[in-house]
């Protein structure tokens, strides 16, 4: 059944090329919004506080400050609205996912970017 189903995967679902990036790096995600007939670019620039699961059903979480209120929001990396990724800053954190970047604020919030 497993066979089947990456069989299905490779072959009819396109791929899109983009960039690696993992918890605690910042990046801008350009997606198509469709309103009625006419479709705009909007872009939601973040710090990236998950990546889960495999292949098809890959998603991952990006957390914002608008404001004083935190936004999330849950991306599928194949959605087809997806235009393109790009990773602005490199983050270097502990774990795989961050969620006690939650409960911070201020200076604590900060995360210490990787050298290249």
């Amino acid at each position: 059944m497993e066979a089947l189903i990456k069989f299905v995967q490779d072959e009819f679902v396109t791929k899109k090329e983009f960039p690696d990036f993992g918890a605690g790096d910042t990046i801008t995600v350009y997606y198509e919004i469709r309103e009625g007939e006419k479709t705009r670019t909007q872009f939601f620039r973040g710090v990236v506080i998950q990546v889960k699961g495999t292949g098809i059903t890959k998603t991952f979480t990006i957390r914002k400050m608008s404001g004083t209120v935190g936004v999330e929001r849950i991306f599928p990396l194949n959605m087809p609205a997806l235009q393109k990724i790009e990773i602005n800053k490199k983050g270097s954190v502990r774990r795989a996912r961050i969620y006690y970047f939650r409960g911070l604020t201020g200076k604590k919030a900060r995360i210490k970017e990787k050298r290249m």
